[in-house]
């Protein structure tokens, strides 16, 4: 594929991106709290977000299977119509029905509309020569540096819409935003679907999933996403027993999310000049430190720092994974790795979710943060052996 339609694509996917997760950031910083509205058990707030991530991991196969037989551009638009009609859901039982089992519905929806949306990274690079591709991939993820700056505004704006009634306004204009992201996505230009893009191609799945890369590239994707999600979910909650109003809130998530993608610009380059390994073990030490940032106190600076470490340890090990993982299939078996994977680091992420909230209420904010250093440090084991045993590879075939 030529430089213009690599860079066309990029520039879709990347406002795609902004989009998308403009409205998820929208939903991540109202969902827990229409959780506590509605339920009649605080340590259930966090149950809205958790069946997100379900549904996201969920629908990880069957997206990434209707992609095989569709294509991408007609995928991601069925994705986004469910989204929208998760947030209008939403939005209906905060205005009338004032039901917890709908809104846990509504954010299954909206958690199945992100399964699609998360494959934007794989669809970059079915369209991107090999030496562009982890600048692809950190290009399209650096596209939610806006939601960063428009997220928590729009949220702050809509959050009283329909006051007294709260939260509302914020899910229809999650909707809105869904309309947009319909449209950008039509732009797209990506090959049609290959015939031999299948779910039974290639080699077993247990073959693929031997290899220490394919197995450093999923545990990154898994530690990155799932300890970010942790924390992240825990924060409004902290936040608002902590003091907080709604505006420290929004402005505590704008950042972490702004520290997720920012460094999108430059992961790619940081990737090829230093080594994927050195990137990720980067990212866990990152993340290592955020947990000592919110160990260290409950201030608006503590949880500011704290969310901003745990963003740039996220996309470092995100980033880092993605690249990892497309060393390890063939065209044929691209469909099925992507979604046993998918639906294994989401499947953990949806795990995190449901424990947030859980730790949280019983043991404080506290053992949220404590319960990132194992799985962080054996991640971090794991990068510095896969890469001890890259540079005795290159050295042997030197010799």
């Amino acid at each position: 594929m030529n430089n213009s339609a690599q860079y066309r694509n990029v520039l879709v996917l990347a406002c795609g991106q902004g989009l998308v997760m403009t409205g998820t950031v929208m939903t991540t910083i109202v969902a827990s709290l229409a959780g506590i509205l509605l339920s009649d058990d605080p340590g259930l707030a966090t149950l809205p977000m958790a069946l997100q991530m379900t549904a996201t991991m969920l629908m990880a196969t069957p997206a990434s299977l209707i992609m095989s037989k569709i294509g991408r551009r007609a995928g991601f638009t069925i994705g986004q119509i469910i989204g929208i009609l998760g947030g209008l859901i939403a939005a209906y039982t905060l205005l009338y029905a004032h039901s917890f089992v709908l809104l846990c519905l509504a954010g299954a929806m909206i958690g199945s509309h992100v399964a699609f949306w998360q494959l934007s990274r794989f669809a970059v690079v079915d369209a991107s020569d090999e030496s562009f591709r982890p600048r692809a991939i950190s290009l399209v993820l650096a596209g939610g540096v806006s939601a960063a700056l428009v997220g928590p505004e729009i949220a702050k704006l809509s959050v009283d819409l329909f006051a007294p009634v709260l939260y509302a306004g914020t899910y229809l204009a999650f909707c809105s935003i869904g309309v947009i992201s319909i449209i950008t996505v039509q732009f797209l230009k990506l090959p049609r679907p290959s015939q031999n893009m299948n779910f039974r191609g290639g080699r077993p799945m247990r073959e693929i999933a031997r290899q220490p890369t394919f197995l450093l590239a999923l545990f990154a994707g898994m530690v990155g996403y799932s300890m970010m999600v942790l924390v992240m979910t825990a924060t409004p909650l902290s936040m608002q027993s902590s003091g907080f109003d709604f505006s420290d809130t929004a402005y505590v998530i704008q950042w972490h999310v702004l520290f997720m993608f920012a460094p999108g610009f430059f992961t790619g380059n940081l990737i090829k000049r230093f080594g994927v390994t050195v990137i990720i073990m980067a990212g866990t030490f990152l993340t290592m430190l955020s947990m000592v940032s919110s160990l260290s106190g409950l201030t608006l600076p503590h949880f500011w720092v704290a969310l901003a470490l745990i963003g740039v340890g996220w996309n470092f090990m995100f980033v880092g994974g993605t690249t990892l993982l497309i060393e390890t299939y063939t065209t044929e078996e691209r469909a099925k790795v992507q979604a046993f994977n998918d639906t294994l680091v989401f499947g953990t992420t949806a795990v995190a979710s449901f424990s947030s909230g859980a730790l949280l209420n019983w043991l404080g904010w506290d053992a949220v943060n404590m319960a990132i250093l194992v799985p962080t440090l054996l991640l971090f084991i794991g990068a510095f052996l896969v890469r001890r045993k890259r540079h005795l590879t290159t050295a042997t075939d030197q010799g």
